[in-house]
Parts: structure tokens; C-alpha cells; sequence
């Protein structure tokens, strides 16, 4: 149902998690614990879900605070659980609330500094990437709560892959060269998210060892995890969240 990042496990006052496609209620295609409210499953399945999902991480859905996405730049400072609209990532201090995204092949950080006790949680797709949603999140978190990289520690959570993230130039050409190849028989390039996003986090000053990227794939792990690309759109989302107890 879920997987916790074993970088956060050394801080008993926090939750951090992602979810899984295992544990939940809702039929095929969205089998089982679809999180998303927005995918065609029907709206009880997606409660009972939650409900399974953040009740497993002894929290309740009533403490979260999350947005409905646009793959936009904008940062919202969450004061109290609740449900936003145009929002790609969300930072707060407030112990008792959990700030959550929504993913299915997008890349889900999450951020905890530990000195401050905030904490963010983002929503990374390759615009995301591109603008620095990771950058700018921290730079709000600095001007907000003082973080700095050196009490941070981060998790880059399950995403697509380097090999599943087929791409055109038109989207290609906002990649750095570290971040991209391209293939000569496919003519096509491949972008690697995890690693554009985890850049952000040690540009920013946190240390390498502080930081967590998971091994999973939407994609070669689909069993485990929704694809939204591999499933041609009709399929669940997971969800990751974040906030101190």
C-alpha cells in the first residue's frame, strides 16, 4: 500500500510516504488504491482509499492539504489541510498538516528540514522540471522558514524512467545535456527526471548523503505503480505526502 523512504525513518515525528497501486478498493482499470479524484473511478473509491492510505500512516485525510495540479510553477503555503486548486507544490511548518501531490509517471520531492520542522511536497512533471519547481520551492522554504540545504533531507520519488521517457526535441531542448541522450536508431531522446529534479536539491546545498531517489519505475514497475503514459490515460494515481506529527 505504501513505501516510506528509509532516509525519513530516523525522524519518528514525521510521515513521509508514497502510495502504491496495492491495497484499495477500486476495480480495473484503476485497480486498486487509485488516489485520484479526477480519473473516472467513482468518488466513494477513491475516499475509501484514502482513507485506507493515510489511516495506514496513522494520519486522517481531514489533515491533508493538496491541490488540484496544472503543471504549473506556483508554491502554496499550506496553514491548514485542505484542497486547492493550481497549486504544483506545497510547503508548510504546521505540525498536524500533510502536504500531498498527486502522481502516475510525474515526479513526486519531498523535503523535510529538520532544523525548521517544514516541509514540502512537489509535483514535478518534465515543465516542473524545467521551470525549477524543485529550485524555487526551496528558495521559498528559505524565505518562509530560513532552510537551508544543510538540515534538509529529501526523497525523489518513483517516477518514469530514464528508459520509458521517450520525448521530441520540442520538449528535449529545455534539458541540459547531463539530462537527456538521445538514440540514433529510435531518432528520439529519453530524459531522466530523477536526476534533473535530485540536480535542484544539491544546486541548493543539500548533501548527496541526505538524499534518497527511488529505485522504482512507473513504467518497468507498473504492477506496483500507475503509468498514466503506459496506461494511455486511463488508469489511477498515487499520491505522496509529507508533515510532521
Amino acid at each position: 500500500m505504501q513505501y516510506q523512504p528509509s532516509l525519513f525513518r530516523q525522524f519518528p515525528h514525521l510521515v513521509a510516504a508514497e502510495s502504491t497501486r496495492h491495497g484499495g478498493v477500486s476495480p480495473a482499470p484503476f485497480d486498486s488504491l487509485n488516489l485520484g479524484l479526477s480519473t473516472g473511478d467513482e468518488r466513494e473509491n477513491v475516499l475509501e482509499n484514502r482513507r485506507r492510505f493515510f489511516g495506514g500512516l496513522g494520519i486522517k485525510t481531514s489533515q491533508v492539504a493538496s491541490s488540484f495540479q496544472v503543471h504549473g510553477e506556483q508554491i502554496l503555503y499550506a496553514d491548514s489541510p485542505d484542497h486547492r486548486e493550481g497549486f504544483d507544490a506545497l510547503i508548510t511548518d504546521q505540525p498536524g498538516v500533510f502536504v500531498a501531490v498527486s502522481v502516475a509517471d510525474c515526479t513526486p520531492i519531498l523535503i523535510f528540514d529538520s532544523k525548521n520542522g517544514a516541509v514540502a511536497a512537489i509535483h514535478a512533471g518534465w515543465r516542473g522540471t524545467v521551470v525549477g519547481l524543485v529550485a524555487k520551492t526551496l528558495a521559498a522554504m528559505t524565505s518562509r522558514f530560513g532552510t537551508q540545504g544543510v538540515d534538509c533531507f529529501a526523497y525523489v520519488g518513483t517516477c518514469i524512467d530514464e528508459g520509458s521517457f521517450e520525448v521530441g526535441a520540442d520538449v528535449a531542448d529545455h534539458f541540459k545535456t547531463g539530462f537527456k541522450r538521445f538514440d540514433a536508431e529510435k531518432k528520439k531522446f529519453f530524459v531522466d527526471l530523477k536526476a534533473a529534479n535530485a540536480a535542484q536539491l544539491y544546486v541548493f546545498g543539500i548533501p548527496e548523503s541526505q538524499v534518497e531517489i527511488s529505485p522504482f519505475s512507473t513504467v518497468t514497475h507498473n504492477n506496483d505503480y500507475f503509468s498514466h503514459r503506459l496506461e494511455r490515460g486511463t488508469t489511477g494515481r498515487m499520491m505522496a505526502v509529507i508533515g510532521v506529527k
